[in-house]
């Protein structure tokens, strides 16, 4: 029984953040989680800048309900989809996440919450548990699933290599020379041949 895990942002969606960095005109939210391996420290460090400028849910929903999927990432995702079970495993937020579903066709989503307060602005969040990614895959594995995992970023890099195959797709040249075990893909033709040779 296989099951394959992906990465959300920057794999199927562009970066959330960096389409509200550039909407809202503040560099330093350009900062993601290929940047920053510390996702807590990541997190506080953006719920900070939008503070200081005053800008909170509201503002980032109307950057979100601008973007689309990734050109051909509805269509990898629907051929995968016809292979094998595929789990979205992200760090983003269900208050993001909803409108992207929607365009990539309802898959199944594990995400976090943000909090908010009364006027919308971001007053925290809420993981869905330590180690989103690696918890969830060693999950799967514990009830009988193996789990195959792609992403981008180093908080992907554990769910990967945990998994009995796990691949990088549009990683950065960086975490690619750090990682010169992992398969790394560019074209979503590519991943998916490398995902159904091991199903």
């Amino acid at each position: 029984m296989n099951i394959v895990c992906l990465d959300l942002e920057g794999v199927l969606v562009p970066e959330i953040w960096i389409a509200f960095s550039e909407a809202s005109g503040i560099p330093e939210l350009r900062r993601t989680t290929r940047d920053e391996p510390d996702y807590h420290k990541l997190m506080n460090f953006r719920i900070n800048i939008l503070r200081e400028h005053g800008l909170g849910l509201k503002e980032i929903q109307a950057t979100i309900a601008k973007i689309d999927p990734m050109p051909g990432a509805k269509e990898f995702l629907d051929a995968l989809r016809e292979e094998t079970q595929v789990l979205i495993l992200s760090d983003t937020f269900t208050q993001f996440a909803t409108p992207l579903m929607k365009k990539l066709g309802w898959p199944t989503l594990f995400c976090n919450e943000l909090e908010t307060a009364p006027d919308g602005m971001v007053t925290g969040f809420r993981m869905r548990c330590e180690q989103s990614k690696l918890t969830t895959v060693k999950a799967l594995q514990s009830v009988g699933f193996e789990t195959i995992a792609a992403g981008d970023s180093f908080n992907d890099l554990a769910m990967i290599q945990a998994s009995k195959a796990g691949f990088l797709f549009r990683s950065t040249e960086a975490i690619q020379k750090a990682h010169p075990e992992l398969p790394a893909f560019e074209e979503y033709d590519d991943l998916l041949k490398a995902i159904k040779a091991v199903l």
